[in-house]
């Protein structure tokens, strides 16, 4: 994960919107998975997450904002604070122009030469890359695609979706726990194979991670997936990877159902398994993506701990999962 200080000036606005349209088909087996990976995440350009402590910056006066993602300067793509720093470090001989991302939409800004030459140069922190530890949820093995999370991947500090330039997943072993605590939420600990790539990242959206790998093997065969109106309150299973690589089938209870919500809180779980108590104190970061299976299909993915009472959280139905993953291959 990089977060570096950039010196930076900014000014002036522009703006422009997209949209996506969303695709139904979804395969009707797929493998679940449940097997936790590494994955690393470099972003479409320089998100800032930060300023230094300055309240008179240009760059906050000039109306730059966290969660902004940087992806041109005087017209040149940027992806790297690298890049960004020997751009700065060249000097201009006229004007700078930004081109930077807010909430989907496009701002052009702008700084006269005039002020380049008598400004102050104040900093701002900006991101480029990611990497944490989650689980795959389900392979399809008829086109070797698969979801992860649930969720997507945000930055810490803005909370914004880290807007993908490309990504990949690694060989991952969970190596140790912090166990989940009333107020304090547990994590597992684990080591990558960053010289392994086991497969390419394609999307990150508010529904999951998705991609391509002809090289994750799942332990299971494939089954149904469930539509939603086949998913009931009662027992069901989690499968989980909290040692090792092994997969782990974990006993949980769903207790409540929320078929309309569309931020991957389709589902409230309460984990009833003795053992999985024992170990994590319930849900802890990492099994984000642990496949939810009930009546012999795949029903969803764990996607959320509550920070209360780390025994429960929500899940995200598999269905809404495949939907999302057609629609962002459909529109890429």
């Amino acid at each position: 994960m990089k977060k570096q200080a950039i010196k930076l000036l900014l000014l002036c606005f522009v703006i422009a919107a997209f949209s996506i349209q969303v695709a139904a088909l979804v395969p009707e087996q797929v493998i679940p998975m449940g097997k936790t990976v590494g994955i690393q995440i470099q972003t479409d350009g320089l998100l800032v997450v930060g300023f230094e402590e300055d309240e008179t910056t240009l760059a906050k006066t000039a109306g730059l904002k966290e969660g902004d993602l940087i992806t041109h300067i005087n017209g040149e793509k940027v992806t790297t604070t690298e890049e960004l720093r020997q751009i700065l470090d060249a000097g201009f001989s006229g004007d700078l122009t930004m081109t930077v991302q807010r909430k989907g939409k496009t701002a052009q800004l702008c700084i006269e030469k005039e002020t380049l030459e008598t400004a102050r140069k104040l900093g701002i922190y900006v991101r480029d890359s990611m990497a944490g530890i989650g689980t795959v949820t389900y392979l399809d093995p008829e086109n070797n695609t698969f979801g992860a999370l649930g969720h997507g991947v945000e930055d810490t500090e803005t909370m914004v979706l880290i807007p993908l330039a490309e990504g990949r997943i690694v060989p991952s072993q969970v190596v140790d726990i912090q166990v989940g605590q009333r107020g304090r939420p547990g994590a597992l600990k684990g080591i990558f194979d960053t010289n392994t790539t086991i497969g390419t990242i394609t999307s990150n959206t508010s529904y999951g991670l998705f991609g391509n790998s002809d090289k994750l093997q799942g332990e299971l065969m494939p089954v149904d997936v469930a539509d939603n109106e086949e998913i009931h309150e009662g027992k069901a299973v989690i499968l989980s990877n909290i040692s090792g690589d092994q997969v782990e089938e974990f006993d949980v209870e769903i207790t409540k159902l929320f078929p309309e919500e569309s931020n991957g809180r389709n589902l409230l779980i309460t984990i009833t398994d003795e053992e999985l108590l024992e170990a994590t104190g319930g849900i802890v970061q990492g099994m984000s993506g642990s496949p939810i299976l009930q009546d012999g299909k795949l029903i969803g993915a764990v996607t959320h701990v509550l920070v209360n009472d780390p025994t429960r959280g929500y899940g995200i139905f598999i269905e809404n999962m495949l939907q999302a993953n057609q629609a962002y291959s459909s529109a890429a």
